[in-house]
């Protein structure tokens, strides 16, 4: 009985120890998505503005820019996928991937070969332990994205479609998009060759579209803006997978805690069980050993 109850205690010790754990990782992820929320928020309208002046040129001009040529016999694909760096996120980091190996699936039966570029150790760990090769990876910055890094990887896709012997026919993105606290969706888009996407909404019945003119040339403004595109839209998407990491990270920790409460109510329960079954049964004992002295008593007269 002893033995027993201390096991419990010991439980329950632990438990609480992992509860308040928990419990301070559930507070550092509600107060750090605020501000990722920002973040997300204030770069959303630069890209949504970029978008469409990207958008206008490509619509209302006829350059053959090599950012926006289209291939038929694209035989390779480069991948980026944005995941985590730390866990204890429930299955935001599974998700991304589980998107991307979709979207993998998908490229190889069209007969492509597929090129892996990964963000965050999470995705790194994943294709490291299935010794499949990637590309390149960066890691160290998904909770706090930097416009550096995110150039950086955009450079580096970039200048992978542009090469023209071993370079790629298609850049693809995989990102987990914030819809709101309790909602994230992996989702996955072609960056390269320049596919426009300006948002749900539709333009309203009587709204005007802007004219533009493009000085010095066309050619000129796309050579300027598909990069900086490219790299916002990069950006954006990691600002996005950063505020549905730590949304998802304080839904998992508090789920956690929740479940250690619960936990910690069944130990007692059980321990003060035991502890009443103990009492029982010593005051079983001490009831039996007056008897018997009784008995003994008596017959001895």
């Amino acid at each position: 009985m002893a033995v027993s109850l201390r096991e419990y205690r010991a439980k329950i010790r632990s438990t609480q120890s992992m509860k308040k754990i928990t419990r301070a990782m559930e507070l550092i992820a509600a107060s750090r998505i605020i501000k990722a929320q920002q973040r997300a928020q204030a770069a959303e309208p630069y890209a949504r503005e970029l978008t469409r002046a990207v958008s206008a040129v490509a619509t209302f001009s006829n350059v053959d820019h090599p950012l926006t040529r289209e291939t038929t016999d694209a035989g390779r694909a480069a991948v980026l996928v944005v995941a985590s760096d730390r866990g204890l996120a429930g299955a935001y980091a599974s998700n991304a991937i589980k998107e991307a190996e979709r979207l993998v699936e998908k490229l190889r039966a069209e007969g492509k070969d597929v090129v892996l570029y990964v963000s965050g150790r999470k995705a790194e760990a994943y294709y490291k332990f299935r010794n499949r090769p990637v590309a390149q990876a960066w890691t160290g910055f998904s909770d706090q994205p930097t416009y550096d890094v995110c150039k950086e990887i955009a450079d580096t896709l970039i200048a992978e479609f542009l090469e023209d012997n071993d370079g790629v026919d298609e850049v693809h993105l995989v990102f987990t998009r914030f819809v709101s606290m309790l909602t994230q969706t992996p989702t996955a888009l072609r960056l390269l060759p320049l596919e426009v996407v300006e948002g749900t909404e539709a333009p309203a019945e009587n709204e005007l579209l802007p004219l533009y003119e493009f000085e010095p040339s066309a050619s000129d403004v796309l050579d300027a803006l598909l990069p900086k595109y490219v790299t916002s839209r990069v950006y954006h998407a990691h600002l996005q997978a950063a505020a549905s990491e730590l949304a998802a990270r304080q839904k998992a920790m508090k789920s956690a805690t929740d479940n250690a409460e619960e936990l910690i109510k069944k130990y007692t329960r059980i321990a003060n069980q035991a502890r009443q079954a103990g009492i029982t049964q010593e005051i079983s004992e001490i009831v039996g050993g007056v008897n018997a002295l009784a008995d003994a008593t008596a017959g001895s007269e």
